[in-house]
């Protein structure tokens, strides 16, 4: 049973080693900065931040994990008066397995892509035309995902992600974020 646990091991490491990127470099880490855009209506954005080590399994795959943080407000505001109705504070901290398949070996670079692991969220939402001036502060960690497609250049990285975090009380933290940046590493050989 050892020297078959054995065989198996050397079969599955010579595999990898193969099916290793032969045109680009196995390790880069991804810097992305953009504009967050919370789901929902009324006037809205925030900020992105993140940062991605990956490895290319071979020239069209990578495999990821992200770091992301994201700060988003929104107001609703009477169409009639132009005053603020009610609005959101909220902010997601993003911990994904990633994996990216890259459509050619180009300069050029499109790719698709998917994610998935945890979401810590916080929010606080305010309705100022209640009589008890309504708030609602939770926070919350949850289980997520994250479509994504995009492209890169050289080491110029542009993409747009949904990301799915789903709802902590009332307050919806899905999220698109419209993201660029640039990478260290993962050239060409």
């Amino acid at each position: 049973m050892k020297k078959l646990s054995l065989v198996l091991a050397f079969v599955a490491a010579t595999v990898a080693v193969n099916a290793q990127s032969k045109t680009f470099k196995p390790f880069k880490f991804d810097f992305a900065f953009g504009y967050a855009i919370p789901g929902g209506s009324g006037a809205k954005g925030g900020i992105i931040a993140a940062g991605e080590p990956k490895y290319a399994i071979n020239d069209n795959i990578t495999l990821g994990l992200r770091f992301e943080a994201a700060v988003m407000a929104r107001a609703t505001v009477d169409p009639n008066t132009g005053e603020m109705t009610s609005g959101s504070v909220k902010a997601a901290g993003s911990y994904l397995l990633t994996a990216d398949y890259y459509i050619n070996t180009n300069k050029f670079r499109p790719f698709v892509g998917v994610g998935a692991g945890m979401f810590s969220t916080a929010a606080a939402k305010v309705d100022v035309n209640s009589q008890t001036g309504t708030e609602e502060v939770t926070a919350g960690n949850a289980f997520g995902a994250t479509p994504r497609a995009g492209f890169e250049y050289g080491h110029f990285r542009a993409a747009v992600e949904y990301n799915i975090a789903g709802k902590v009380g009332s307050i919806s933290n899905n999220y698109l974020g419209i993201k660029i940046g640039f990478f260290v590493g993962g050239g060409r050989r």
